[in-house]
């Protein structure tokens, strides 16, 4: 069963931020194919689609964050009820710096405290990327994409702003997402995914900073739905 969270729209976007304005060292390979052309938009609702989980999942992993200041770890837990509602939990060793944080689809609910994921994760596509799962294209998107029998790469671009996808099977399954804004690299997520399609692993790099966050995945546990108090604000 889908499982959806009401959201006050009137808290707005709250950006789960690093700014990106220049890159550091050599840029990744493009994950654009050579052979890549206009798509219909209803072929990539479909595969976007096809990567959201159903039902409801609880994944435990371990986490590492390193930038050129500092590095941090622990352990953390990603609660994901279909088809968009997210909710994140980390803390440090001994449970020190605990932050918390709800998203659906690409607005954030709450999050607490309200910087603690400042320094993790700068955009919604990317946080969902780290999962596995894409996000569909805004309504005027022009749509770009490359289907074949071992991968499938798509490329949505509104204005500044673009998002790129790119899936291929191997073992494990490769899911690569990569971020622009006018032209610069937000940020580059590398998912590994199980046979079933649960996460593995995954590496988010953002070379403005540069920046390196790892989850390594070592539990899923699904049910029919999470209690409702999972996506209200915990008191203080």
């Amino acid at each position: 069963m889908w499982q959806r969270v009401r959201v006050d729209h009137r808290l707005g976007l709250f950006y789960l931020g690093l700014s990106a304005t220049a890159c550091h060292g050599g840029a990744a390979p493009r994950l654009e194919p050579v052979g890549a052309g206009p798509v219909e938009r209803n072929a990539v609702v479909a595969w976007v689609d096809s990567t959201i989980p159903r039902g409801s999942t609880l994944h435990r992993f371990k986490w590492s964050f390193k930038n050129e200041r500092s590095t941090a770890g622990g352990r953390g837990s990603l609660r994901i009820a279909s088809p968009d509602s997210l909710r994140m939990d980390v803390a440090g060793p001994l449970g020190a710096g605990r932050a918390a944080g709800v998203v659906i689809g690409d607005t954030a609910l709450w999050v607490d405290p309200e910087k603690s994921f400042n320094d993790l994760v700068p955009s919604y596509p990317l946080l969902w990327a780290m999962t596995g799962v894409a996000r569909r294209p805004t309504a005027g998107a022009e749509l770009r994409g490359l289907t074949e029998p071992t991968r499938v790469f798509l490329q949505f671009v509104d204005g500044a702003d673009t998002v790129e996808y790119l899936r291929e099977l191997a073992t494990p399954i490769r899911f690569l997402a990569e971020v622009r804004h006018a032209g610069k690299v937000v940020g580059r997520v590398e998912t590994r995914l199980d046979a079933a399609g649960q996460p593995v692993s995954s590496r988010l790099t953002v070379p403005s900073e540069p920046a390196q966050l790892d989850l390594n995945f070592y539990q899923h546990t699904a049910s029919n739905a999470f209690p409702p108090d999972t996506w209200r604000h915990r008191e203080p």
